[in-house]
């Protein structure tokens, strides 16, 4: 395909100096953006009798039929092209002729790629977000099902407090939250129109560009053109947020791999998201979670690329910049992949309350609780605390736990306890007693579901 920018130069470039220039085979996923800022672009110029009104309505035609085409694929794309703006303004030109070359009137690639990302990323961050919204659902869903499941909740991968199940999940839902108003955030300082930012310096055409940032759904211009066109903060900001997402699955991730193990046993995953081994028949590997635990790295690496690639450039675009659309589009690809997977896994997950419960009646974690009744006791708490640590290494000592040591053996450890004592450790008790804002009772963790279905989905 010719190149349109011929005239300084021949146009003529070393076949490999062409392969390392073009980017269609990346770009190409933006026609349709492109087609709608080419659409609001031929709107204004006709609106403003830039062009002629009916000319500007050839145009606008003739691109709706192009983004049809290629969306059903009648017309393909020539991957010979430099780029999408290059092809679909060779392909207007050749039907339409010299009306066709009209277009670029009052823009430039350095504006037009700027909005054509901007258009799109937004569009992903809905889906996005629908889709951490669709996560939050079955995370909710699945800590209702399963209010009332305990199990030990750990510090420093140690058993360390009973909790329940629900409890620990919720805190996933938090996080995903807070993931929804980082994207929210994003998406609204990514909706500042650059088109009409040109090159760089603006143009001399009388152009209207809040009428043409209307027309796609931009909220306000950029107010600096050699920032319209040179600014990526958005796109690092995205990633930023991406990276953070997949932080929080891969956390969720490596819970799930440990919980399904048989030392643990906690869930079960169903078949339909493991895998078995190819040597080992009785293997079944939590593969999925495993995969979007390790495709965090590649979505961080996507961030770092585009940081490290933006670094030193000098204002205002530089090609170095062509590389800002393969990080991205990799981690909106990897990310929605992810999301999409998650859902599902987590509603057809098994939940095993024998074995938490099992796991709890074994670890001592209802010491605090202990140190806390002697507390209550008029003990002061240093005093109570070293006196539970020695029950426990009594308990351990004899086999036994907490719940099943005799109270003789107690009372000759402290004279304040008393038969009561089973009571305010007993591990059901231990847990609905923590009814503080966002503790792990009952209706502590009920009052977390009702807020997410309320103030989330």
């Amino acid at each position: 395909m010719a190149k349109l920018w011929k005239g300084r130069t021949k146009a003529s470039l070393n076949p490999l100096a062409d392969e390392l220039n073009c980017c269609i085979g990346v770009d190409k996923r933006l026609f349709r953006n492109d087609i709608d800022g080419s659409i609001a672009h031929a709107m204004m110029l006709g609106r403003q009798g830039i062009i002629p009104d009916d000319e500007a309505e050839l145009i606008c035609v003739e691109l709706h039929r192009i983004k049809c085409e290629l969306e059903s694929g009648e017309l393909e794309f020539d991957m010979t092209a430099e780029d999408i703006h290059m092809f679909i303004e060779s392909v207007l030109t050749e039907r339409i002729g010299e009306t066709g070359k009209k277009l670029h009137t009052a823009r430039s690639r350095n504006d037009q790629v700027s909005l054509d990302m901007r258009l799109y990323m937004a569009e992903q961050i809905e889906e996005i977000s629908a889709l951490v919204k669709a996560l939050i659902a079955s995370i909710t869903d699945k800590a209702e099902e399963n209010i009332d499941a305990v199990m030990p909740g750990y510090t420093h991968l140690q058993r360390a407090q009973p909790i329940l199940w629900s409890h620990q999940m919720m805190a996933y839902v938090m996080m995903l939250e807070r993931d929804l108003g980082r994207l929210h955030d994003c998406r609204q300082r990514m909706m500042v129109s650059p088109i009409g930012s040109c090159a760089l310096a603006g143009t001399t055409y009388d152009t209207d560009r809040e009428y043409e940032a209307g027309l796609l759904g931009f909220a306000r211009i950029c107010h600096n053109s050699i920032d319209g066109v040179s600014d990526r903060d958005h796109m690092v900001e995205f990633l930023s947020a991406a990276s953070i997402i997949m932080l929080h699955l891969s956390r969720l991730s490596e819970e799930l791999i440990l919980w399904s193990s048989l030392e643990f046993g906690f869930v079960t995953l169903d078949d339909s998201f493991t895998t078995g081994s190819s040597i080992m028949p009785q293997k079944k590997n939590p593969d999925m979670a495993e995969l979007c635990r390790g495709k965090t790295g590649r979505v961080y690496g996507d961030l770092m690329s585009l940081l490290t690639t933006l670094k030193g450039l000098p204002l205002a675009y530089n090609k170095d910049m062509q590389e800002d659309k393969e990080a991205v589009f990799d981690a909106i690809d990897t990310l929605i992949l992810c999301l999409k997977v998650y859902s599902p896994m987590i509603e057809s997950m098994s939940v095993n309350r024998d074995a938490m419960i099992n796991a709890v009646r074994g670890g001592y974690i209802n010491a605090t609780d202990l140190a806390d009744y002697l507390t209550c006791k008029g003990l002061p708490f240093r005093d109570a605390y070293r006196v539970s640590g020695e029950a426990v290494a009594h308990c351990i000592a004899s086999g036994r736990n907490l719940e099943t040591l005799p109270l003789e053996e107690y009372q000759s450890m402290c004279s304040l306890i008393d038969s009561d004592v089973y009571e305010h450790i007993d591990i059901k008790t231990c847990v609905e007693k923590r009814t503080s804002a966002g503790g792990t009772s009952t209706d502590s963790v009920k009052a977390q579901i009702a807020y997410a279905r309320s103030k989330v989905l």
